[in-house]
């Protein structure tokens, strides 16, 4: 029966047979009013079961009240009691409530058997529709599964074509992971899962194990979830197919950018147009960008335009280009092998770096190259041959140790060859079985074990000859002249003569024990230390004897019964030990107990008593200049005290004397009062300023750290030199476009300091000229830059500029106290700042003073 005959069984004319979605639809309708009619018609055959009982009960008891009515016109005929009466209308009445409800329950039946017929009439119909539908899903092809609730069993309708060969039994069905393979059943089972829980409806096509495509529906109907699996047409399951290999080609294509994200080599990916299309992660970090995304929209390159050029013109589908290029990364030139193959669609390439490997490669070239040269200029002759006994390898030793040609050993002769010439030219020895001789000679290219053999030469010479198997092939001979070797013997034992002779006479005493504790050596300077003779310290004597001798010298616990501990002693970590004796003789010696090769130890001793004697001399010496200095600084800051009273007087006393009040002073007089007035000026300067560098000396001067404003502190210093200027006719230029605003630090010292940079700059330069004062900041810093166009330093003298006291007059001016620069080099330390001095002589001067912006901070750092 095919489709359009079930539709026509269904109840549908031709022309309005349903489709796919109406017959799901349908289906999706039908079976839950299905379902509730099944209980509307439970319901109903149940009352009407009640109601027929009562009726039967009803019916039953009729004849009983015919016959109690009869009775009791009976009883009242024959004169019964009002009681009995009562009792009997009771029982009537009783009668005629329960005829009433027989009737009413007569006609409810009637009434429950009309609606009875209507239900039943209603189940057929639906289970004829049921079953045209469950017909037309099997011979469809489809399969329907059904969840009510959970308590409920799963509900299966239709079936699949069985060439799918996919399993029939709901137990087997509905384990999809059986069937189905691992993506799909996944898929299903994550669909599936949000269809029953959160009614998510869904469409889905899945592959089986063989290859075949399923379409999923998965729908809900009130408390109902549907799954319908239908087989997908040839054109449909194409296309599935083609989709499903789609993603997967997809999924694959993502695994493997990402597994080229991990890895650390730049990969890229080139469309038709020679264009980056996508490029990992180790290509944004080589082309140093933000990400990937960055370096498409920036159209950043790894390799240089001729690099590009390179593989374009050399790439081709059937032959990718691979070679080695160089790049800069990071700014840093690295090689890398280059990989790019190329497609109609595009192209793709990945870059190996190989800049260790080159590294590598150059360093063990260069090494091999640095083993030949280091082979080429050892005395020892060295030869290697070959697997095939060629001659490959020979020092410049090895030609001259056998006088042979440069053109016979470039033919590069086998071993053979080499052993006929010497024979030929009478350099090998005497040999009487020849043959027996070279063919053990050469039995050392089959052997695994190295060889050696003297050779004893016609001209007088013996060579040790070692022969031992190259690790890449051939054999290595090497030719030692054992005749050096015999002069080098020699030349050894007279060395040892020597340095015993040496020792002899060194002015230090000198004895080398064993580790057993015996005297291996002395010089004639221990024994004179130490008073000892000959025989007390020969050769051999063991320490415990010669410790009581030395005892006479020196008893103290850090002696010689110390030093037999260290000698005799079993400790692998043997340590240099040194120290002082101080002999009962008066001598002062400084010992050193230094482990030496083979397990020996050199005690040494050194007569310190003459340098020991001038080092205390010289340190009470530099005592008593130290507490010289500490009396100068404290008569220095006392007189300073005395002399500022008195100044502070004369000074008071001549600006009073100055005022009208007093009397009109004539020209001399007013003349004089200003000498006295500047002079006492002059020395109270000098007063101040010693006291300042007593106080500094003293450690206990405190700055007052605030914020100081440049321009403030530049204007007051200006206005404080003023005077000084116009007298010297000086102009004053001051820079501070580059200045900071603020600066941390001690206002009145730091004015004090460009006071002090100013006036020795007023004072160095000739009348008429230009004083610069330049401020700017440096970093963290602010540089006071004052320069003059004076007669300049000397070279010598700017290492001392700085002393105290040290006053050199210029342009005829008279020198001042020489404290100024002392002052500025003390406040400028007190700032933890730096002094400067720049000079040429007939230009000028320039002091530069460098100050941190902040010196608390400085303080906390050191700190």
């Amino acid at each position: 029966m095919d489709r359009r005959c079930l539709i026509r069984l269904s109840g549908y004319k031709d022309q309005d047979m349903p489709g796919e979605n109406s017959i799901r639809e349908t289906l999706t309708g039908i079976y839950p009013r299905y379902l509730s009619g099944l209980k509307l018609f439970g319901h109903k055959v149940l009352r009407s079961s009640k109601l027929l009982s009562l009726s039967c009960s009803a019916l039953i008891s009729l004849p009983t009240i015919a016959c109690a009515q009869d009775a009791a016109i009976q009883a009242m005929s024959f004169g019964a009691s009002p009681k009995d009466i009562l009792y009997f209308s009771m029982v009537i009445g009783a009668i005629t409530a329960t005829m009433i409800s027989a009737v009413w329950l007569i006609r409810e039946r009637s009434k429950v058997d009309t609606e009875n017929t209507e239900l039943r009439a209603k189940l057929r119909d639906m289970q004829a529709i049921k079953g045209r539908y469950n017909s037309l899903i099997v011979d469809s092809g489809q399969k329907v599964v059904i969840w009510e609730s959970k308590d409920k069993p799963t509900e299966m309708l239709g079936s699949l074509p069985a060439e799918l060969s996919i399993p029939s039994s709901e137990r087997e069905f509905l384990k999809f992971e059986r069937w189905l393979d691992v993506q799909s059943a996944t898929k299903l089972d994550l669909s599936l899962e949000k269809l029953r829980h959160d009614a998510e409806s869904f469409d889905i096509v899945i592959e089986t194990i063989r290859g075949d495509m399923l379409e999923v529906q998965g729908r809900v109907s009130g408390v109902c979830a549907f799954l319908r699996f239908v087989p997908l047409g040839d054109v449909r399951a194409k296309q599935a197919s083609l989709m499903s290999e789609r993603d997967r080609l997809v999924g694959a294509l993502e695994t493997f950018q990402n597994l080229l994200d991990v890895i650390e080599m730049p990969v890229w990916m080139r469309g038709s147009d020679g264009k980056l299309q996508w490029v990992n992660e180790a290509f944004a970090h080589a082309t140093e960008a933000k990400s990937r995304q960055d370096v498409l929209d920036r159209g950043l390159e790894l390799l240089g335009v001729q690099a590009r050029e390179n593989i374009k013109s050399n790439s081709t589908p059937e032959r990718p280009f691979y070679d080695k290029l160089s790049t800069v990364v990071r700014g840093e030139r690295r090689f890398f092998e280059v990989a790019d193959s190329k497609s109609p669609s595009g192209s793709a390439g990945l870059a190996v770096d190989i800049t260790a490997e080159e590294d590598i490669r150059s360093e063990l070239e260069n090494t091999l190259q640095g083993h030949v040269d280091l082979i080429n200029n050892l005395s020892t002759p060295v030869a290697i041959f070959d697997r095939q006994q060629q001659l490959q390898f020979y020092n410049q030793a090895f030609q001259k140790l056998w006088d042979l040609g440069t053109d016979f050993l470039a033919g590069n002769p086998d071993n053979n060859a080499f052993f006929e010439r010497l024979r030929a030219d009478s350099k090998l020895p005497d040999q009487p079985g020849w043959k027996e001789w070279k063919a053990e000679m050469l039995s050392i290219y089959h052997s695994a074990d190295p060889q050696q053999h003297l050779w004893h030469l016609p001209d007088g010479q013996t060579v040790h000859v070692l022969a031992n198997a190259n690790p890449q092939g051939g054999t290595i001979w090497v030719f030692e002249n054992l005749t050096e070797k015999v002069d080098l013997e020699t030349r050894y034992n007279r060395l040892q003569q020597v340095q015993g002779q040496t020792i002899d006479h060194l002015a230090e005493g000198v004895c080398v024990f064993a580790s057993d504790g015996t005297l291996a050596l002395s010089n004639p300077a221990f024994r004179a230390l130490w008073a000892l003779t000959e025989d007390q310290v020969s050769q051999g004597t063991h320490i415990k004897s010669i410790v009581p001798e030395c005892e006479k010298s020196y008893q103290g616990t850090d002696g010689w019964r110390h030093f037999a501990e260290i000698i005799t002693s079993l400790d692998d970590q043997r340590v240099i030990v040194e120290g002082r004796l101080e002999l009962a003789t008066g001598l002062i010696l400084d010992y050193a107990l230094v482990p030496v090769t083979g397990g020996l130890t050199m005690l040494t001793f050194v007569n310190m008593s003459d340098s020991v004697r001038a080092e205390r001399m010289l340190t009470e010496k530099n005592d008593a200049l130290i507490k010289a200095e500490s009396l100068k600084n404290d008569f220095v800051q006392h007189v300073s005290y005395e002399l500022r009273s008195p100044l502070t007087n004369i000074m008071g006393f001549t600006d009073l004397v100055r005022t009208p009040e007093i009397g009109v002073l004539n020209e001399r007089q007013s003349e004089y009062l200003d000498h006295i007035a500047t002079s006492s000026s002059v020395l109270l300067t000098i007063v101040n300023d010693i006291l300042d560098l007593a106080t500094v000396d003293a450690g206990i001067m405190k700055l007052d750290i605030q914020n100081v404003e440049i321009t403030d502190l530049v204007e007051r210093t200006q206005r404080q030199v003023a005077d000084r200027m116009k007298e010297n006719l000086l102009t004053l230029n001051v820079d501070l476009v580059n200045a900071p605003d603020l600066i941390r630090g001690d206002f009145q010292r730091l004015k004090q300091i460009l006071v002090k940079l100013l006036g020795n700059a007023a004072s160095a330069s000739p009348k008429g000229s230009n004083v610069d004062l330049v401020v700017y900041a440096d970093e963290d810093r602010v540089v006071f830059k004052v320069t003059d166009n004076g007669a300049g330093i000397p070279a010598e003298d700017v290492e001392r500029i700085f002393a105290r006291f040290e006053s050199k007059g210029q342009n005829g001016q008279r020198g001042g106290a020489g404290l100024g620069l002392s002052i500025v080099q003390s406040f400028v330390g007190l700032h933890h700042g730096d002094v400067h001095i720049d000079s040429i002589l007939g230009e000028g001067t320039t002091v530069i003073c460098t100050l941190p912006l902040n010196c608390e901070n400085v303080v906390s750092q050191t700190a």
